[in-house]
């Protein structure tokens, strides 16, 4: 299974204000974030690793990790797809910077089950639903 990381979406207050925020800085389907040190697993993460973005203390989208590459003052560039899939919202502590998360622990896509059964739902009603561990 492929390793992942997970980060806050600071300063997003939704899951469709983080999609606004991924695709106002897009260029040519990517997204670079800036980190000061490549993920001393990174070899796991490039098999197919994303990263799942915190709001509000709950996972609630991830956009697929592309590669690293380093910039001209020594920082990391961990470029992203520049498309955020909705996952089932889980329960996460807010920390600084990014954390690794186990393939086995990371939650699952929307496009399942939970998307096809709540179609009809309002997304903050899902969330609030998922927050409850009642879907």
């Amino acid at each position: 299974m492929p390793l992942h990381l997970t980060k806050v979406a600071f300063g997003a207050t939704s899951l469709e204000d983080l999609v606004d925020r991924v695709a106002a800085r897009a260029i040519q389907g990517e997204v670079r974030m800036t980190t000061r040190f490549l993920p001393k697993r990174h070899a796991e993460i490039l098999g197919g690793g994303a990263l799942y973005w915190i709001i509000r203390h709950q996972l609630v989208g991830r956009a697929s990790i592309k590669r690293f590459d380093s910039t001209a003052d020594g920082r990391i560039d961990i470029v992203l797809e520049a498309k955020v899939i909705p996952v089932r919202p889980q329960p996460r502590r807010a920390h600084q910077g990014w954390r690794y998360l186990e393939g086995a622990d990371a939650p699952e896509d929307l496009l399942g089950d939970l998307g096809a059964h709540n179609d009809d739902l309002p997304a903050p009603l899902v969330r609030e639903l998922a927050s409850l561990a009642l879907i």
